[in-house]
């Protein structure tokens, strides 16, 4: 391998995109960063195969993009904002524990919430992988909550909820950061912006109460393209993909571009 003209013998050698690499005698060029946002579907695993063969969220994603890892992510039985990239920058500063990066939920219980129990979830409560807590939690009716989370714990909620006495019966990420999941359907992605990554990449600790009236829209008008799908279909699964998902045929996906942006890349899909 040469990086510049000059033979790389040091594994440890960091290259930039404005560098010229060449394996034998073909060029290496730097891959693009991709960043989706995805409205996972309930019944969909975060992964990208699966043994069982149940389905998986990358199965609602174009297969001849390249391979991405998702931010995060929702058990099975969630459902909600998930962001897929290629960016491992971006990728350590959403999920790190250090960085703190608030993720809000629409929790809907199997029985009133009574609100004396609001401060033991803010204090925190042992669950299987540590102490968890939520930053904030606010009733909107009597068996529906919103909670802020800057914590990661696996199926945080729902075992904080069943330690004071809850079953959750529908969980939803309406939020990550700055970015809020509105007009996409269930099974329904779309790019992002250049300006909400940049707000995803200054994104620091806030106030949870404030963040909704500050957040970015993640589709509107002068925001970001507007999805053009519907609700996944159910069904078997297609042939697998680079992804873990479906060759889908071109006629079979709607490709919308803007200013800038190659016409290879669709900017809002859907899985056919």
């Amino acid at each position: 391998m040469t990086i510049n003209g000059q033979v790389c013998q040091n594994l440890a050698t960091e290259v930039t995109d404005a560098d010229f690499v060449k394996v034998g005698s073909r060029r290496v060029l730097p891959e693009k960063h991709l960043y989706v946002l995805l409205h996972k579907p309930r019944g969909y695993l975060c992964t990208a195969s699966d043994t069982h063969d149940r389905h998986t969220i990358f199965e609602l994603l174009p297969g001849s993009w390249p391979r991405l890892f998702h931010v995060g992510r929702l058990d099975r039985d969630s459902e909600g904002l998930l962001i897929l990239t290629n960016d491992g920058d971006l990728g350590l500063h959403l999920t790190h524990p250090r960085f703190k990066i608030e993720k809000e939920y629409e929790v809907l219980l199997d029985r009133p919430f009574d609100l004396a129990d609001k401060p033991k979830l803010l204090r925190g409560v042992n669950i299987e992988g540590g102490r968890a807590k939520a930053d904030a939690v606010r009733q909107l009716s009597p068996v529906l909550l919103r909670i802020v989370l800057r914590q990661g714990l696996k199926r945080q909620i729902r075992l904080m909820l069943y330690k004071v006495g809850y079953e959750v019966k529908r969980l939803i990420r309406i939020r990550i950061g700055p970015l809020r999941l509105t007009e996409l359907h269930a099974g329904e992605w779309r790019l992002l912006t250049a300006a909400e990554v940049k707000a995803l990449r200054a994104e620091r600790p806030g106030e949870p109460e404030k963040r909704a009236e500050k957040s970015v829209p993640a589709a509107g008008k002068g925001k970001a393209p507007q999805a053009r799908s519907t609700k996944p279909a159910g069904g078997k699964r297609e042939g697998s993909t680079r992804n873990g998902g479906p060759r889908h045929a071109a006629s079979a996906r709607k490709r919308v571009t803007g200013r800038g942006s190659a016409a290879s890349t669709p900017r809002a899909g859907r899985r056919p």
